[in-house]
């Protein structure tokens, strides 16, 4: 009997160790012996069912907490209203207790523009996240930029998010910007719900903003709203899923009264409703039985479809109002519960470093390991705040974390909770949360977890700068604070890059354009008191090869002592066109004729050659080096020797390979009044701009173009002058194609110019 018992507890042992690390039982192995006599086993299932009932207690309250817990973004193109609405949502939920316009013209500004900068601008620069209560659920919201300029802060944004509010102007419609952010809410798999804002405004018209989100976004979405008037007569909305009509009353709309559809519309709601169960009934399997089946469908059935669709990313949900006349703010709060996920709802990987980069699935439970990204660092008062999204486990004040990209152990001094530049010291935060640490010392990107496994999570993309500027300190004496100013921003944005130039030793900023590098230009001098002298900004070149060309180059040398001697054997060519990389290396070595442990000298050496082309001193891209044949001395070869033959064997066959340069080509999309189309579209021929597009808006007309973007600068200038300031006009990298024959000539003598001129 004694052996059967001990049995039947070696048996429970996986379930007691479950129960154990959960509810910390006694050990495992102590009740295992105690379950050697059947009174023995009687006590086990007693501890094991108390363990597992506090286990299960702990577990639903997790989940209750989780499943009541929204983090989303709210991304869109300049001037779409994301400030605003993000300041009324605030308002609404409590948060704030008065509203503040974006430009700051009460002295105040809105509250997630917390920069002096942004606030007189009227832009923003900086992702700020806030979190808010509504209906019994917590929501953590970070409100993001719209300018290309700083588009990592999106992405950075989007990394960390489970959903997103898209919001598109209702005169604007799907611009430029609002096609970017999409493709990054499609990258980081996003599900979201689109919001078409200002329907206060003259020429409103939110049907057209949903056709063209269908063609240009290729969404598969439908109104959940239909508004009540437009332009002046917006005076409400009416909820297609419920058949309810809402109006927003009080000085600032916060009192939603709730009615039902006026008579004159009926014939409109009805259509719509039909379009929208229609719509979703496509990618829901449940609403196409009812839908094929001509039966009625509630409203509850109807919401739970929406809810299935859109966060498995098959349906966007399209809700609309006015933000800043504070109209169909309330319902979209209600539609981010109703229909975005909850943390345990997205699916999160994270690579097993331990197992060669193996993808692991989280369970996005507090119960589990703690597994922690740092998506953004931002120097404040007290040091570096690091922001942290939590994927799995608990991290506490005072906890050890290991930082798993550099291994170095960290203890946590001080944990808060973030509401744009104001902190809540707070004593822990569990899976799914969004929280801020101070004085952790790690770089964007990194993975902190408890030590017990090694996982990081996927890293952002980030995009390569295109321009660049020359700076340097008015005044000698301010050259530390200046260099620590490059060093912050270097650490807080991947997108910003410092570097010297060899030649003339100045210091060399690069960044995403002309408006992003003048920000960080004004935050040195405010930020750091630092007046700095700017160059002409100039635009970062690339060279490449078009076709084969072999090399077969001996280096030897002989100069008393040790000589040095490599001889390596091979050939370049272009890499074929959408290539991942940019420089790829290839051993194709048969036998012995150089020692292994060269190799990586030499692909070393190709790498450190590449860096500088012969044309115009920029970095040669998308090239392959195949290493075919060589040859070393038992005495004479060193690492150094084959690094030195492998950069003289690229500069001996650069030049055979015909090379070209490369320039950043931008996307442009310009928005004019149409009496003026003919001189801008001439100019754009002018700063050899190739036209894609040429569209009527109303009384505009809307053209895209892809221009250089060696062209492209103080073109605000003259696109004012040419339109009497009523022109505007965005653009964001596209790719860098090749020069025109003329222009590569005038580089090239331009750059021999200089170089003669040292």
């Amino acid at each position: 009997m004694a052996t059967s018992a001990r049995w039947s507890a070696i048996r429970l042992l996986p379930a007691l160790r479950r129960a154990e690390t959960r509810a910390s039982v006694a050990s495992a192995a102590s009740l295992a012996d105690l379950a050697a006599s059947p009174p023995g086993l009687l006590l086990l299932f007693r501890s094991l069912s108390t363990a597992a009932a506090r286990a299960g207690k702990e577990e639903a309250r997790w989940k209750e907490a989780l499943d009541k817990l929204r983090n989303i973004g709210i991304s869109a193109h300049i001037d779409s209203g994301k400030t605003t609405l993000t300041e009324r949502i605030l308002y609404y939920t409590g948060r704030i207790h008065e509203i503040h316009e974006v430009r700051g013209r009460d002295g105040v500004g809105a509250k997630m523009d917390s920069m002096d900068l942004e606030r007189e601008k009227g832009i923003t620069i900086q992702s700020a996240a806030t979190y808010c209560a509504w209906n019994g659920y917590q929501v953590n919201i970070i409100d993001t930029p719209g300018h290309v300029d700083f588009t990592i802060e999106v992405e950075r944004a989007l990394r960390v998010l489970d959903g997103a509010i898209l919001v598109l102007c209702s005169v604007g419609g799907v611009q430029s910007q609002s096609i970017t952010v999409d493709r990054q809410m499609r990258r980081y798999e996003v599900p979201r719900v689109g919001f078409i804002n200002k329907l206060d405004r003259m020429g409103a018209d939110p049907w057209k903003v949903l056709s063209q989100a269908r063609s240009k976004l290729r969404h598969h979405s439908a109104a959940v709203q239909v508004p009540i008037g437009l332009e002046e007569d917006f005076q409400g909305l009416i909820d297609l899923v419920q058949l309810k009509a809402y109006y927003f009353q009080g000085s600032s709309g916060e009192n939603v009264v709730t009615a039902d559809v006026p008579l004159n519309m009926e014939a409109i709601v009805a259509e719509k409703r039909h379009e929208l169960i229609e719509t979703v009934s496509e990618v829901d399997d449940k609403l196409a039985e009812f839908f094929l089946s001509d039966e009625p469908v509630s409203s509850s059935d109807l919401d739970m479809a929406i809810r299935r669709a859109t966060i498995s990313r098959k349906f966007v949900p399209v809700f609309m109002g006015s933000a800043f006349k504070n109209k169909g703010v309330q319902p979209l709060l209600d539609g981010v519960i109703r229909y975005l996920p909850c943390p345990t709802e997205v699916e999160n990987y994270a690579l097993d470093q331990t197992k060669n980069e193996e993808k692991v699935l989280l369970s996005g439970s507090p119960a589990g390991p703690l597994v922690a990204l740092a998506f953004k660092l931002e120097e404040g008062r007290f040091g570096q705040l690091t922001y942290l999204r939590i994927y799995e486990g608990i991290i506490r004040k005072g906890d050890f974390i290991i930082n798993v990209n550099t291994g170095k152990k960290i203890k946590v001094p001080r944990l808060v909770r973030m509401h744009s530049d104001e902190m809540e010291d707070i004593q822990e935060a569990y899976a799914g949360q969004i929280v801020a640490v101070f004085g952790v010392d790690c770089a964007s990107g990194d993975t902190f977890t408890d030590g017990s496994v090694k996982y990081t999570m996927t890293s952002m993309n980030v995009p390569e700068p295109v321009m660049s500027l020359a700076v340097s300190p008015v005044s000698k004496d301010s050259g530390g604070q200046f260099s620590k100013a490059l060093n912050r921003f270097q650490k807080e944005d991947p997108t910003f890059r410092v570097g010297l130039d060899a030649e003339s030793g100045q210091t060399i900023i690069s960044g995403m354009g002309e408006l992003h590098l003048d920000i960080y230009v004004e935050r040195i001098r405010r930020e750091y008191k630092v007046d700095a002298a700017v160059g002409k900004p100039r635009v970062n070149f690339r060279e490449t090869v078009t076709q084969r060309a072999d090399f077969d180059y001996l280096h030897k040398k002989q100069s008393g002592g040790q000589g040095q001697y490599g001889r390596v054997t091979g050939y370049i060519e272009p890499l074929p066109a959408g290539s991942p990389t940019k420089f790829e290396f290839e051993n194709m070595l048969v036998g012995q004729a150089i020692p292994s442990n060269f190799i990586p000298a030499i692909e070393k050496g190709f790498k450190e050659a590449a860096n500088s082309g012969s044309l115009i001193g920029h970095p040669v891209e998308n090239i392959r080096v195949v290493l075919t044949d060589g040859a070393s001395h038992a005495v004479d070869s060193s690492e150094l020797a084959f690094k030195l033959a492998s950069i003289y064997a690229f500069r001996q066959c650069y030049s055979m390979a015909k090379p070209v340069i490369l320039e950043p080509v931008m996307l442009v999309e310009l928005k004019v009044p149409t009496e003026f189309q003919g001189s801008v579209t001439g100019d754009i021929n002018k700063r050899k701009g190739l036209i894609l597009g040429n569209d009527q808006d109303g009384d505009d007309t809307v053209i895209t173009a892809n221009v250089p973007l060696n062209n492209m600068f103080g073109y605000s200038t003259a696109l004012r002058s040419m339109t009497q300031g009523k022109g505007e006009f965005t653009m964001e990298y596209k790719e860098h194609l090749p020069v025109s024959q003329d222009v590569q000539m005038q580089l090239v003598n331009s750059y021999k110019a200089t170089r003669g001129g040292d």
